[in-house]
């Protein structure tokens, strides 16, 4: 078998987004998806891509992905790299493919001058933080994400 990290193109699409619902059921988080495949072709290829997406393949059938964009640390005073998603499925898993897609993102994070690479991890998924961990990562006990979304963004853009 081969494995191989490209930059996803917009025939990757589904794939991906069959990938991102996978990833919402292991979270529970299934009900929560709203995106489709004209959505995320857009996000990733349309006329303003806000997000870039890398695949791992193995034997020519997408099976992990990594989905990224930039962020800025005012305290720093640079770019950072954001790891918002990366999965690896079931057919994919202990080969070392998440491994290897976290360390190809943070030799782009360098070599675009980050100053850091980021990502967040439920709480309760122990495996994840392990494996983070495991990879050099420090797991930030003291902060907390702050979301605002649907009824509440609309009442807060009104206010």
């Amino acid at each position: 078998m081969s494995f191989l990290i490209r930059p996803a193109t917009p025939a990757d699409v589904p794939a991906v987004l069959a990938m991102i619902r996978e990833l919402a059921e292991f979270e529970r988080l299934t009900h929560l998806v709203q995106n489709t495949e004209a959505m995320l072709h857009d996000t990733l290829f349309g006329e303003r891509p806000t997000v870039e997406c890398v695949v791992g393949v193995e034997d020519d059938a997408p099976v992990a992905f990594a989905l990224f964009f930039h962020n800025y640390s005012t305290f720093v005073g640079r770019r950072g790299l954001y790891l918002e998603d990366v999965y690896v499925r079931p057919v994919g898993r202990g080969k070392g493919y998440g491994g290897a897609l976290v360390r190809h993102l943070a030799r782009l994070a360098q070599q675009r001058g980050c100053g850091r690479f980021e990502w967040t991890v439920l709480d309760w998924n122990e495996n994840a933080i392990g494996f983070y961990r495991g990879l050099g990562a420090d797991v930030l006990p003291d902060w907390r994400i702050c979301r605002v979304t649907g009824d509440a963004l609309a009442r807060l853009a009104a206010s």
